[in-house]
C-alpha cells in the first residue's frame, strides 16, 4: 500500500484512493458463478517443467523464474470463445525485467496469422509497483498493436486476485476481480483484426530484461531468484474446438454459446460500466486509441471519450510517459513490435 500511495503522490491522495477502493470493492464483491478445475483436468506444462510446482491437491500451481529458465503452462485443448480466468499472486520486492503473462493464443498453430488476447504484468524496481497491459491481435495483426497500459488499485503481491478474459463472437472483456477494465466490441470494419480462430490458454513467467522495465534499463537481478508467481481457481469455460477443422468448417459451439450468453460475466451492468469508467480514469496511463502519432485515424473499434482523451498527449501517454513494447511470451522468440522507450513508473 505504501509503494502504491507513493506512486500516486503520497498520502494527500489517500482519501480519494479509499473512495475508489470502496467503489471497486462494491462491484467485485459480487463473485461470478464459475466452475474451477484442477491443473491436470485442463492443463499441461509448457516449458521449464522443473520450475512448475503443483500443489498436492492439484488446485494451484507455482511458476518460477531462476537464472536457468522461466516456466509456463498451456491448456490441453483449444477453445472457440469462452471465459478464462485464474486467481494470481505476483512476485514481490525487486521484479524489474520480469513479465508474468496470462493470455490466449494460437501462435503455435497459426504462426503467421495468429490470434491473441493478453494480460501482461510488468515487473519493476523495488519500491515501485507492478504495472500491466492488455492487448488484442487477430489474424496476425501484430503490426497494429492495441495495447493499453495501467496501474492497479491494490498490491498484487500481497493477495490473490482474479484476472479474467471473456471472448465471444461479439466482444472481448478483460476483468479484474469482477470489475471490467476494458471492452473491445467487434465491428465489421475490424475485419480479420478481431480474434476468430480457436485458441489455447497460457500462463508464463519469463525474463524480458531487454524491454520490460524502463525500456531495458533495469534487468532481472537473479540474486533475488527464484521469482514465484502463483495461480489458483483455474477456470476454462469454453467450447473445445479443433483449429484445423475450424478452418474447414465452423465448429458447432451453439450449445456452449447459449450457455455462455446467460452467464453473469457477459453483461456489463450500469454499475460495472461505472466501475470500468472509474478504473480507466484513474489507472490507465496509455491507450493506443489516443496515440494519434501512431494511429492518425483511430482503429475502428476505438470509442473516443472526450473527457478521457483530454488526459492524454498525442502519443497516447499521460504527462509522465510510458512506452508500448510487445514481446513474445516465450523465452527466445524475436520481438514482433517495438516502439519508444518506457518510464520506470
Amino acid at each position: 500500500m505504501d509503494v502504491w500511495l507513493r506512486s500516486y503522490g503520497g498520502s494527500n491522495l489517500l482519501m480519494l484512493m479509499l473512495i475508489i477502493f470502496g467503489f471497486f470493492n462494491s462491484v467485485a464483491n459480487a463473485s461470478f458463478n464459475v466452475t474451477t478445475i484442477r491443473f491436470n483436468e485442463g492443463y499441461s506444462p509448457l516449458f521449464g517443467d522443473g520450475n512448475l510446482v503443483r500443489s498436492p491437491d492439484g488446485k494451484s500451481v507455482r511458476l518460477l523464474l531462476d537464472r536457468f529458465t522461466g516456466s509456463g503452462f498451456i491448456s490441453s485443448k483449444m477453445y472457440k470463445h469462452g471465459f478464462f480466468s485464474a486467481r494470481i499472486k505476483l512476485p514481490s520486492d525487486y521484479t524489474a525485467g520480469i513479465v508474468v503473462a496470462f493470455y490466449t493464443s494460437n501462435g503455435d498453430v497459426f504462426e503467421k496469422s495468429h490470434d491473441e488476447l493478453d494480460f501482461e504484468f510488468l515487473g519493476n524496481i523495488e519500491g515501485k509497483p507492478w504495472r500491466f497491459q492488455t492487448n488484442l491481435y487477430g489474424n496476425g495483426s501484430t503490426n497494429r498493436g492495441r495495447e493499453e497500459r495501467y496501474r492497479l488499485w491494490f498490491d498484487p503481491t500481497k493477495e490473490f486476485h482474479q484476472y479474467g478474459i471473456l471472448w465471444t463472437a461479439h466482444n472481448v472483456i478483460f476483468y479484474i476481480d469482477e470489475v471490467p477494465i476494458r471492452e473491445v466490441v467487434r465491428n465489421e470494419v475490424m475485419g480479420g483484426d478481431y480474434p476468430t480462430k480457436p485458441m489455447s490458454l497460457y500462463a508464463t513467467i519469463w525474463d524480458a530484461s531487454n524491454w520490460a522495465t524502463s525500456g531495458g534499463k533495469y534487468k532481472v537481478n537473479y540474486k533475488y531468484a527464484p521469482f514465484v508467481s502463483e495461480f489458483k481457481d483455474l477456470v476454462l469455460d469454453g467450447c473445445a474446438s479443433d483449429p484445423i477443422q475450424e478452418v474447414l468448417e465452423a465448429s458447432d459451439c451453439t450449445e456452449h454459446n447459449a450457455h455462455l450468453n446467460v452467464q453473469d460475466f457477459v453483461t456489463v451492468t450500469p454499475k460495472r460500466r461505472a466501475a470500468m469508467r472509474n478504473f480507466r480514469q484513474h489507472f490507465m496511463y496509455y491507450s493506443y486509441c489516443y496515440d494519434i502519432l501512431r494511429y492518425p485515424i483511430p482503429p475502428p473499434e476505438c470509442v473516443i471519450i472526450p473527457s478521457e482523451q483530454r488526459r492524454f498527449k498525442d502519443t497516447g501517454r499521460l504527462k509522465f510517459g510510458g512506452s508500448h513494447r510487445r514481446r513474445s511470451k516465450r523465452r527466445g522468440r524475436n520481438p514482433s513490435v517495438s516502439t519508444d522507450n518506457q518510464s520506470s513508473m
